[in-house]
């Protein structure tokens, strides 16, 4: 009886032994996810090709947080990852993002048709994806629950100019557009909401051959009667026809979504650029405090002025920032949660408003208009 009672107490305290280990080991393992180590987010961007300051500004942002102690202590950790600009170098990007431990969320990527590809890696890894420059429709429209943007859609920006060309007392207009997720969406989007606000689309184009298509073409439109075009394309392309439809004898007025907004669009189409309109997503002039203040340590720090991705991607990381400290949680899940519930969150590109698919609905949309080769803001 002495050697059983023995046997079992040794047995009794074994068991114990391993109970308390596997309790320690999972609750470390607890701890590790929730965020004793640093808060990890990933970049995916075209830093080589197409960076456009989104880097710097996304830079920024981690620096203000980590300068003033992190998140309840804890610091941000940032890993970067070239997406080449590419659907494989996307695609590869996600990949190797997603194997890193315990990655709360990744800022990327900037073409849609990239984003959409490397969304479904983050979707089944469980990692949440935030885009800042993302806008085709498609990319939230898939059921997913961890798929957001921080940028007004296509949808939304094409609504906005299709009620400013109405207003502007449009009526028949033409559509060129890119055959992407990006051109199709946004002259979708365009379409739809031209028609609801008395405009007609009498012809919509992808391609033209020469110079004498071109030529053809406006002679089509002359006769049908049109009064404006509206451009859904990517620079350069964007910029060539416009420069290509003066040549042709187009004098109607332009229309272009936010991948046109840049300098560029003047320098390669000069003074055949002249009047147009952009719907963009940044307005330095903006008098709001958050405005103000990103411009002034954005400019103090790199000795220029930001761009329109520099502040998307410093909104990027304060909303992911301020969805972690206030959920108390790292799990993407819980901070996927917590943007849901963000409204009129202040930024520097505006104000952010999350909808139950991931879509920012806040005020973010502004218009410019090419005056003496200067984009100028419209009220």
């Amino acid at each position: 009886m002495t050697q059983n009672n023995g046997r079992k107490k040794i047995l009794i305290l074994l068991a114990g032994l391993i109970l308390i280990f596997c309790l320690v080991t999972r609750l470390a393992g607890c701890f590790h996810r929730s965020g004793r180590e640093d808060i990890v987010i990933g970049l995916a961007w075209p830093f080589a090709t197409k960076n456009s300051m989104l880097k710097e500004g996304v830079e920024l942002a981690v620096d203000e947080i980590n300068g003033r102690g992190g998140i309840k202590g804890k610091k941000i950790r940032l890993v970067e990852k070239d997406d080449e600009g590419t659907v494989t170098g996307g695609v590869n990007a996600a990949q190797s993002l997603v194997k890193i431990p315990n990655l709360v969320a990744v800022i990327g990527h900037r073409a849609s048709f990239v984003s959409i590809a490397a969304s479904a890696i983050y979707e089944e890894a469980g990692v949440l994806m935030l885009s800042p420059a993302s806008t085709a429709p498609n990319l939230t429209q898939r059921g997913y629950k961890l798929i957001f943007r921080n940028i007004p859609g296509d949808d939304e920006i094409a609504r906005q100019l299709a009620l400013f060309a109405a207003g502007r007392g449009h009526r028949r207009m033409a559509v060129y557009y890119s055959e992407d997720s990006y051109g199709l969406g946004l002259a979708n989007s365009f379409e739809d909401h031209a028609k609801k606000a008395g405009i007609k689309i009498i012809d919509r184009i992808s391609y033209y051959a020469d110079q004498d298509d071109l030529a053809r073409l406006a002679k089509k439109w002359q006769a049908l009667d049109y009064d404006g075009i509206f451009v859904a394309h990517y620079m350069p392309d964007g910029a060539e026809f416009i420069a290509d439809a003066a040549k042709a004898g187009i004098t109607a007025p332009f229309l272009a979504g936010d991948a046109m907004d840049t300098p560029e669009l003047y320098k390669i189409a000069g003074k055949a650029a002249e009047g147009t309109v952009v719907g963009s997503i940044f307005n330095p002039g903006d008098p709001r405090p958050e405005t103000r203040q990103f411009i002034e340590n954005f400019s103090k720090k790199y000795n220029t002025a930001p761009t329109p991705y520099a502040a998307q991607g410093y909104d990027a990381v304060h909303l992911l920032a301020a969805a972690v400290e206030e959920s108390g949680s790292t799990d993407p899940r819980a901070v996927a949660g917590k943007l849901r519930t963000f409204k009129d969150r202040p930024g520097a590109a505006g104000t952010h408003t999350f909808t139950e698919n991931g879509d920012d609905v806040g005020n973010l949309v502004v218009k410019k208009v090419i005056r003496d080769g200067q984009f100028n803001f419209i009220n």
